[in-house]
């Protein structure tokens, strides 16, 4: 009644946008721009324009100024001041936000703080269409012997 079928499923992979790729570490100030696929935690301070297909997380060190984050999942434990488009956005205990929320799924713990509106929509448009996917990894071509 209870009897497996022959067939042994694949556990899933985890995919880039799902994972964190990339890290900006505390006592790091970086002024410019974010784009690509994958995940990027930011424990430093940045300024400029972040436009992700997949996850940032901004942790407990971390400040972010932007006029308009735009990334698959919003995590943030640190301090943003700017707009976020995402489609699930969580604001952790330590997690300060002064700017609007455009977002299909929210998420907050208590002792987070919010000062801005929060719309919520069916679906987000986040305007990742021109955003360069990853490319594969290749190994770097074999140097010459020398002689």
């Amino acid at each position: 009644m209870f009897k497996r079928n022959g067939q042994q499923t694949q556990p899933a992979t985890v995919q880039a946008v799902e994972r964190i790729t990339s890290v900006l570490g505390a006592g790091v100030i970086w002024q410019g721009d974010i784009t690509g696929s994958g995940g990027v935690r930011i424990e430093g301070t940045f300024e400029g324009q972040i436009a992700l297909k997949g996850m940032l997380v901004v942790g407990e060190t971390g400040k972010v100024t932007c006029e308009n984050v735009r990334a698959n999942h919003v995590i943030v434990a640190g301090a943003v001041k700017g707009n976020i488009t995402a489609q699930k956005v969580e604001i952790r205990t330590t997690g300060r936000i002064w700017g609007d929320i455009v977002t299909v799924a929210f998420a907050t713990e208590e002792g987070s703080f919010l000062r801005g509106q929060i719309r919520m929509e069916d679906t987000v448009d986040l305007g990742l269409e021109s955003v360069p996917e990853a490319p594969a990894t290749e190994a770097p071509p074999a140097e010459p012997p020398k002689a």
